[in-house]
C-alpha cells in the first residue's frame, strides 16, 4: 500500500499533523515508538484545556481523536531507516517491515543531553527542570539552583528570575558565565559558584543539596539545568536535509524542508519547545502537504 504521507514521531507535532491529514482525506500512517522527550514529566503545562495533564493522558486523548478517522493508520514501532526512491519513500521499521509513502513529515523531536553530574537523573523532572516556562510556576519563590554547565546560560538565568529571586548559579567549574555576566548577576544579588560539583543529594526525587568536590555544600530545594540538544533520530542527515545552523532542520514558514516531499515539525525543526507550539507546527506542516497535493493535482 502506498500512503499519501508518513508521519514519523508520535508527539504533539506528529499527532496533530496526522489529524489534519486524516481529515484532509489523505491516507496517512503515523509511526510512534512511544519514546517521548517528556517521558520524565509528571505534568504538562501551557496547553489550554490540558494544563496539568500527565503526558500519558494527553496521548490517550489524542489517539481517541485519531481513531475516529479510517484514513489514519498507526504503527507503534520504531523507524530505523528512510530511503527515497524515484517516486516515493520507503520507511523501514525495527521489525523489518517496509512501508511506502509519497511524502514524509519528520516530527521526531530532540533529546536532552544533561551535564554529567552524579545524581542529576534522580531529580530531573521532579525538582530539577529544563524549562522555566513549563515548570516555573511550581517553583515560584523557592530557593533555586541554576546549573549552568553549558554556555549561553545567562539568558536562562535571567528568565528564571521571573519566578524566584533566590537563585544561586553553579557553573560546575565550566566557563559558562562570562565575567561581564557575573558582574550583572552580582548586581542582582545572584551568586555564581564556580566550584566543581561532586553530587546532587536528596530523596524521593526532591533535591536537598549540592555537594562540591572541595567539601562545600549548598542547600537548595529545586532548580533548573542548562542542557544540550541533539536530534532524536538520524533521518535529517540521511536524507541530506539542510540545517538551520542551531541543530534543527531548516524549514520554510510552513514546514517544508530543503528536499521536496519532506516536511518537518516540532522540536526537531528548532521550534519553541512547548507542546502547544509543536502541535501548531504539526498542523502547518500537514496543511503544506495538503496544499502541495492540491497544487499538483487540481
Amino acid at each position: 500500500m502506498l500512503y499519501d504521507c508518513a508521519v514519523i514521531g508520535g508527539g504533539p507535532a506528529g499527532l496533530n499533523a496526522s489529524l489534519i491529514l486524516g481529515r484532509g482525506r489523505k491516507k496517512v500512517i503515523l509511526f510512534d515508538d512511544d519514546t517521548p522527550r517528556n517521558s520524565i514529566t509528571q505534568e504538562s503545562h501551557n496547553f489550554i484545556t490540558r494544563d496539568g495533564i500527565h503526558p500519558t493522558a494527553f496521548k490517550k486523548a489524542a489517539y481517541e481523536d485519531l481513531n475516529k478517522y479510517p484514513t489514519i493508520s498507526v504503527e507503534r514501532n520504531q523507524v530505523v531507516d528512510i530511503v527515497q526512491t524515484a517516486s516515493y519513500f520507503q520507511i523501514q521499521t525495527g521489525r523489518g517491515q517496509v512501508f511506502d509513502a509519497q511524502r514524509i513529515i519528520l516530527a521526531t523531536g530532540l533529546k536532552d543531553i544533561l551535564p554529567e553530574i552524579e545524581g542529576i537523573q534522580q531529580f530531573y523532572g521532579t525538582s530539577l527542570f529544563g524549562c522555566p516556562y513549563c515548570d516555573g510556576w511550581e517553583l515560584k519563590e523557592l530557593p533555586l539552583v541554576y546549573i549552568a554547565a553549558y554556555p549561553h546560560a545567562f539568558n536562562s538565568v535571567k528568565m528564571v528570575s521571573n519566578w524566584s529571586k533566590d537563585i544561586v548559579v553553579c557553573t560546575n567549574g565550566k566557563d559558562s558565565i562570562s565575567p561581564e555576566e557575573k558582574a550583572v548577576l552580582a548586581q542582582k544579588n545572584i551568586p555564581v559558584v564556580e566550584d566543581e560539583i561532586l553530587r546532587l543529594q536528596g530523596e524521593g526525587g526532591q533535591l536537598k543539596s549540592i555537594q562540591f568536590k572541595n567539601g562545600k555544600e549548598l542547600r537548595r530545594e529545586a532548580g533548573f539545568i542548562s542542557y544540550k540538544l541533539q536530534q532524536a533520530a538520524p533521518f535529517a542527515g540521511r536524507l541530506g536535509l539542510e540545517s538551520n545552523g542551531a541543530g534543527g532542520i531548516r524549514i520554510d514558514p510552513y514546514g517544508r524542508t530543503s528536499r521536496k516531499g519532506v516536511y518537518a515539525a516540532g522540536d526537531n525543526a528548532g521550534g519553541l519547545p512547548q507542546q502547544i507550539v509543536a502541535a501548531a507546527e504539526g498542523s502547518k506542516a500537514a496543511i503544506s502537504v495538503l496544499s502541495d497535493y492540491v497544487a499538483e493535482n487540481f
